[in-house]
């Protein structure tokens, strides 16, 4: 156990920086659960052996210790008895006293050792529950259980008290909760949950009771009536179950706890004051979420216009948008803003893992393909906060590999103009089952008029054809600048190039040893590219394809003549993913920037390739697994991967930047290396030595010592020919000394250079 002390962040910032206190070890056993006291002095664990242990927590001891249960503690409860139960255990106390207590004329001394008042410590207790489904109520002044409550056939998940009702509230895994009067501890009330209960509560001062458990969902109930509030809410998916749920009075929000990691706050800012007269409540509405770890990156993508969101597949069943804003977190509220990182929305539908995603040239539109053999078509309007689904796509009979939308506007139209109200014209799809599918995306009157359409209403889905494509898996597609021509890449180890309307192969590109993961298309206005032989340079007439493989090799393609223009090898496992960098503007062309190439594989690396030459420009190395995903925001060309280690790294392009310091450190020396032909010219000895050691330049420090050393007669009192030489050795630096004795050891090897090295190792 370690104790931490937590204080805020210097200048203003809104972080927590925790400061480890000391380390103990509370117990012989793993320790199972623990609770702290409203003061935030006591805190309580409970172990694996039953044991039961109250610390104080500033000073690092142990205040108490119960046993009495036989089994696993799994929950613990602080609490402060009201004054009814406080007077029935001063009255019992009264009661033990009484008995065989006479005064000296016979009489029962009544008052004798009576308290007239309590001290409020002594109403603290802490209640336990344990496997075997009982319940003990401990007085933390009296050191003994004053009650044990028996009713749960299964694990104690939940305790809570209210001071409003004078009741205890507990959960078990027999899927009921009780109600207990704290005045008799007696059960009140046995609600029937229907679900295994993780978690169990009061909220005050609404007089509702809540529940979380395998469902995943918050659950609200009467506590006078037994009656569930809230309404139907359809089951959570397989790993979303509520895990434990956590209030503080005086909040507007439940913070709820799930097995997958994330965090859900609940809003409960709508629910009326008094519980007897409500028939039903809506659901607690979500108001924030919170990834505390994401699962594997399968694929990822930049939404929206401004490409402020980021799609993340996290190898489950939902895609998480995550913010990629810039300022400071809003911690006034306690619920935070829209920082970077924070979880935007959760976009729920598929009932298996989705494996690709892609978003149109307007960032309004995004697709999935997951393992339940559809596509979905979702809206994204972050500016309302609306994340809606648009319309499914089904008809492939094993799961989708691959998926693609149009990369550019068709020409000036209203689609150009509003991307919200008018929908992507086609989707291309690509399955396990080797087919590949042109679906017609159509204008929904939910998109024409939204205040008339029905709520949930799609537009019909429909497949224009069906092409059987490869002969093994489709693993990537992808559409060309102007949505006539379109790639498959399969694991039949070829890529086809489709036309969109007919659906007919324009051509197969051969020569990858293994299967093809992924295949792009080159931008508009991409440069020619000169092939290996140097026959020339490529017509980008019909443009280029670039694709990654198996065979650990990256290769251009040229759609002239559908042959391999080049081949790039540098990664030393398979290629997951490829892109084109964005081409600069047509103002900084005239910097002679490269056309440049972004892969990344099984290796965990990142490569940047000059696609000119062929070489790579450089290696990101920041994964320990996989990278499955890869994409690059079109404006400011930042990369972003994401892979099998769950870490999305985000990489700035520093191109013109390196640029222009490699363009200013060469001017840079040309302009010492003039320099230093001036100062040899004018005999300025110390200034030419320096600037040859700084500039690295042996032969011409060589011959600058020659000429000294040659100088007849040499001047009188010298020891390397000139005085101004000497001060000039017995001045330099500690660094600019080591780098000329590296010269002389080497020319003192040679006989013809050996006399310079001696005169200079004298004068030193």
């Amino acid at each position: 156990m370690q104790i931490y002390s937590l204080q805020s962040s210097e200048h203003g910032r809104p972080t927590i920086i925790p400061n480890l206190q000391r380390t103990l070890k509370p117990h012989s056993t793993p320790v199972v659960t623990a609770a702290v006291d409203s003061t935030g002095t006591l805190l309580g664990t409970g172990s694996a052996d039953g044991v039961i242990k109250v610390w104080d927590i500033r000073g690092g001891f142990i205040t108490h210790t119960f046993r009495g249960h036989n089994g696993v503690i799994s929950a613990l409860h602080f609490f402060e008895a009201t004054e009814v139960e406080s007077e029935n255990i001063k009255l019992l106390g009264q009661k033990e006293k009484k008995k065989g207590r006479k005064t000296t004329n016979g009489e029962d001394d009544t008052m004798e050792g009576v308290e007239l008042t309590e001290n409020p410590a002594t109403r603290f207790r802490l209640a336990s529950g344990s496997e075997d489904g009982k319940i003990r109520i401990w007085h933390l002044s009296k050191r003994k259980a004053i009650a044990t409550l028996d009713s749960h056939v299964s694990v104690i998940r939940g305790l809570d008290f209210s001071k409003h009702f004078n009741a205890l509230v507990s959960g078990s895994r027999d899927k009921t909760i009780i109600i207990w009067d704290a005045q008799t501890w007696k059960s009140n009330r046995i609600i029937p949950i229907l679900e295994r209960v993780e978690a169990v509560g009061f909220l005050e001062p609404s007089s509702y009771v809540y529940t979380g458990g395998e469902s995943g969902k918050l659950r609200i109930w009467s506590p006078q009536t037994g009656r569930q509030l809230t309404g139907e809410q359809p089951a959570g998916r397989e790993g979303n179950e509520i895990t434990r749920v956590v209030y503080s009075p005086g909040l507007d929000f439940v913070l709820s706890i799930h097995a997958d990691q994330s965090l859900v706050l609940h809003s409960i800012c709508a629910l009326p004051l008094v519980s007897t007269t409500v028939n039903t409540i809506e659901p607690l509405p979500i108001i924030r979420r919170i990834s505390g770890t994401h699962d594997e990156i399968i694929d990822l993508a930049y939404v929206t216009p401004e490409r402020s969101l980021l799609a993340l597949a996290t190898n489950s069943e939902d895609i998480r948008l995550v913010s990629l804003a810039t300022e400071q977190p809003n911690t006034s509220s306690g619920k935070g803003g829209s920082y970077f990182g924070a979880d935007v929305a959760l976009l729920q539908g598929h009932d298996d893992i989705i494996i690709c995603v892609d978003v149109d040239w307007s960032g309004c539109w995004l697709a999935t393909g997951a393992k339940d053999n559809t596509a979905r078509l979702w809206r994204i309007e972050h500016a309302r906060k609306s994340y809606e689904h648009y319309a499914t796509y089904t008809g492939h009979a094993e799961s989708l590999g691959a998926l693609a939308l149009p990369q550019q506007p068709l020409g000036t139209t209203p689609s150009s103009s509003s991307p919200l109200e008018y929908p992507p014209s086609f989707l291309l799809t690509g399955s396990q089952d080797k087919t590949i599918k042109r679906w017609e995306i159509a204008r929904s009157s939910v998109n024409a008029n939204p205040s008339s359409a029905k709520k949930g209403a799609h537009p019909s889905s429909r497949a224009l054809y069906t092409r059987k494509a490869h002969d093994k898996d489709i693993n990537a597609i992808s559409i060309n600048h102007d949505n006539t021509l379109f790639a498959s890449a399969s694991q039949d180890r070829t890529v086809k190039i489709w036309s969109v309307q007919e659906g007919e192969v324009q051509g197969i590109l051969r020569g990858h040893r293994r299967g093809v993961w992924s295949v792009r298309f080159a931008p508009k206005d991409t440069p020619p590219i000169s092939g290996d032989s140097s026959t020339g340079p490529a017509s980008s007439r019909h443009g280029l394809v670039l694709t990654g493989s198996g065979d650990k090799t990256v290769k251009i393609w040229s759609l002239s003549d559908y042959s391999c223009l080049r081949t790039l090898e540098g990664h030393t496992n398979s290629v997951l993913k490829v892109l084109w960098m964005p081409l600069p503007p047509p103002s900084e062309q005239s910097n002679k920037r490269p056309v440049q190439i972004a892969s990344s594989g099984g290796d965990g690396l990142v490569k940047i390739w000059d696609a000119s030459t062929g070489e790579p420009a450089c290696t990101l190395d920041n994964h320990t697994d996989r990278i499955w995903a890869l994409t690059v925001n079109p404006t400011t060309n930042t990369l972003v991967s994401g892979g099998g280690d769950s870490v999305v790294t985000f990489w700035k392009d520093t191109t013109t930047h390196t640029m222009a310091a490699k363009a200013a450190a060469s001017t840079a020396r040309v302009e010492q290396e003039q320099q230093l032909t001036n100062h040899t010219h004018a005999s300025n000895y110390r200034e030419a030595i320096i600037l040859a050691l700084t500039l690295n330049h042996p032969g011409r420090l060589l011959a600058l010592f020659q000429s000294v050393v040659d100088r007849s007669p040499p001047e009188e009192g010298s020891l390397s020919g000139l005085r101004a030489v000497d001060e000039v050795l017995m001045n330099l630096s500690d660094e600019q000394l080591l780098e000329l004795l590296r010269r002389v050891r080497d020319w003192n090897t040679n006989a013809r250079t050996a006399v310079v090295a001696q005169r200079i190792l004298n004068v030193v």
